[in-house]
């Protein structure tokens, strides 16, 4: 799984007012992780935001910002009741854990001491190395979730100790804000990042100022890092056709998986072919092909396409003096003609 962004509903740590509308800005342009925090709404808002988020095939995170054990627990209980596929945040495990017990919830601490509203990260590095290494030693923990920008230490430095410490995912928490920040989590190796005011507030780098611009611009980074983003671009047959030198061995045009897309030039009669294992496609650009079986004839017009089972025999004549016809067939195999 690639680099993950986690799109939070929250500005200075607190669910905002409008998460809902912002909630369906976000669907819509595919965001796959959203998450929100335990204040902010009443606690069926809460639900609502996460039912929304389910529906449509999302992640759902709930980040908790409880300073005190009491609160803590009661945010716990909160996520178990609002169903939420993973709780962010909190670091009394031992409270914790037993309340997620048997849930499905997702755990991912906040390792380090944490202080204030909005949360900010205490504690030297090594501090926060080893409280990273005590937590993930539970076995209800799946993760970490480390407010590296909150901190005053180096937080490249931070960041890339703490993932090289422990063996779970860390997803990376507070102030990230353009895509150089971005670029340095996925270098130190982090599961993931999450973004909430600096999107809201149009604080990230983009085109548009507007949450879908930010969001798409936040979306796009992420992919372009995942290498999600496609380099291929849309062909003519025409054009590719034109720079087929003649009649012979068929081009490869391109791949799909284990399958080859070939041009292939027919000119004549082939001779009697058959494979004993892979079936073939032969769609006529342009020409007329006549396909012979053992048991019959098939002329194939421009735009027309047969499939070629493994075993039959068959042999291609082009009815015209040049045939153009796509191949759809398997890698590194040679179709005589």
């Amino acid at each position: 799984m690639g680099l993950r962004f986690i799109f939070m509903l929250t500005r200075n740590d607190r669910t905002v007012a409008d998460a809902s509308q912002h909630l369906q800005t976000a669907l819509s342009l595919g965001a796959r992780h959203i998450g929100f925090k335990d204040i902010g709404l009443p606690t069926d808002q809460l639900k609502a935001l996460n039912k929304a988020i389910q529906a449509h095939g999302a992640t759902s995170y709930l980040e908790v910002v409880s300073l005190d054990s009491e609160s803590e627990i009661v945010s716990a209980r909160a996520a178990v009741d609002i169903g939420v596929d993973v709780l962010l945040g909190g670091t009394r495990v031992e409270c914790v854990l037993p309340i997620l017990q048997g849930s499905g919830i997702q755990y991912f601490p906040f390792p380090g001491r944490i202080s204030g509203h909005p949360s900010v990260l205490e504690g030297s590095i090594e501090e926060i190395v080893q409280s990273a290494k005590a937590i993930t030693a539970h076995e209800g923990v799946h993760g970490l979730d480390l407010l590296a920008y909150r901190s005053k230490e180096d937080v490249p430095a931070l960041m890339k100790a703490v993932c090289a410490a422990v063996s779970k995912p860390v997803i990376m928490a507070g102030s990230i804000d353009t895509p150089e920040r971005i670029c340095v989590v996925k270098d130190v190796g982090a599961a993931g990042f999450t973004i909430g005011t600096a999107a809201l507030d149009g604080r990230y780098p983009a085109i548009a100022n507007d949450l879908p611009g930010q969001l798409e611009a936040i979306i796009r980074d992420t992919a372009d890092l995942n290498k999600h983003l496609s380099p291929i671009h849309k062909e003519s047959l025409t054009k590719a056709f034109s720079g087929v030198a003649g009649l012979g061995m068929p081009k490869v045009a391109g791949q799909i998986n284990d399958v080859q897309l070939k041009l292939a030039r027919f000119g004549g009669e082939s001779t009697w072919s058959f494979r004993r294992n892979e079936d073939r496609l032969f769609f006529v650009h342009k020409g007329r092909l006549l396909m012979k079986f053992r048991d019959r004839e098939e002329v194939l017009e421009d735009g027309e396409f047969i499939v070629v089972p493994h075993g039959v025999e068959y042999r291609p004549v082009a009815l015209e003096s040049v045939c153009d016809v796509l191949l759809i067939d398997s890698a590194g195999k040679i179709i005589q003609h």
